[in-house]
């Protein structure tokens, strides 16, 4: 098992092919989808231990994350285009207040914008390719979610430890 700090920009199976190279074996596998923005922990297995990929994509996991209120982008993420704006701030006890309505098991829909498969392609590329991509709600399981910090009236920072599957 390799555990790799993935940086910004690059797709976690762009990660495989670059251990694939280095290490020089074909059979590499990771524990979990990063969206090409993200940065963080990624698990990777090398030979053998791709068997344990399984157990490893089945454990709960911890993401950090930063928010901007007052924007609404169209895909859901920072990278996308303002569609909508907003001059309503929550403040730290208005946010703590609602946390409790986004833990336990929860419905969830995962965004467009995703590393889901819909016939065989991901995704966000069919969204940005403006091919419309619905997804059904599905349970997901969020164990804690905390509110980090409020550097400013913008923005809040949010920790969560969750289950496979869960969109931040």
């Amino acid at each position: 098992l390799v555990v790799v700090d993935k940086p910004g920009g690059i797709t976690s199976h762009g990660v495989v092919g670059r251990v694939r190279r280095l290490v020089g074996t074909r059979k590499v596998g990771h524990a979990g989808t990063l969206d090409p923005m993200a940065t963080g922990v990624l698990p990777m297995a090398l030979g053998e231990a791709t068997k344990t990929v399984s157990y490893l994509m089945d454990s709960k996991k911890t993401y950090q994350f930063r928010v901007r209120w007052g924007e609404a982008r169209n895909t859901d993420d920072a990278e996308g285009a303002v569609t909508a704006t907003s001059d309503v701030r929550p403040d730290g006890d208005a946010i703590r207040a609602a946390l409790g309505e986004f833990t336990g098991q929860i419905e969830q829909v995962p965004p467009d914008f995703s590393a889901i498969k819909v016939g065989g392609r991901r995704a966000f590329r069919l969204a940005r390719a403006k091919v419309p991509v619905h997804f059904e709600a599905r349970i997901v399981q969020v164990v804690t979610i905390e509110l980090v910090d409020l550097p400013d009236a913008d923005h809040a920072v949010f920790e969560v430890r969750c289950g496979k599957g869960t969109y931040m």
